[in-house]
């Protein structure tokens, strides 16, 4: 399979909205990181968590918030459009991944 980054993922200002808010009770400054690892119930699986930006990241920043995506996730993410939902079973961030052909029940595994 190959990949080719056609344009970076997106950030909608929901999901940077709720970083902020995330970082304000915190009291942190920390990134938003997304990177997609093999595993979970359809081959791919996304990694969402806290943390602090790497060399080799693409960073995504607004309001002096950083969404950060490693060198590896990042042709998995291609066109993606990250955000936050909130609906009655919870509220998360959510990925929109257009090269994803199917995707699990669960939102964070996926095939290509």
């Amino acid at each position: 399979m190959t990949l080719t980054l056609t344009l970076p993922p997106k950030v909608t200002p929901r999901a940077f909205a709720r970083l902020a808010e995330i970082n304000a009770t915190t009291g942190a400054a920390k990134a938003l990181r997304i990177a997609v690892d093999g595993g979970g119930c359809s081959g791919f699986q996304y990694d969402i968590r806290l943390d602090d930006p790497a060399a080799d990241d693409l960073v995504l920043e607004s309001d002096g918030q950083k969404v950060v995506v490693d060198s590896v996730s990042l042709p998995f993410l291609a066109d993606a459009v990250i955000d936050f939902t909130e609906e009655l079973i919870g509220a998360r961030f959510t990925i929109a991944n257009p090269n994803a052909t199917s995707s699990c029940g669960c939102g964070t595994s996926f095939s290509m």
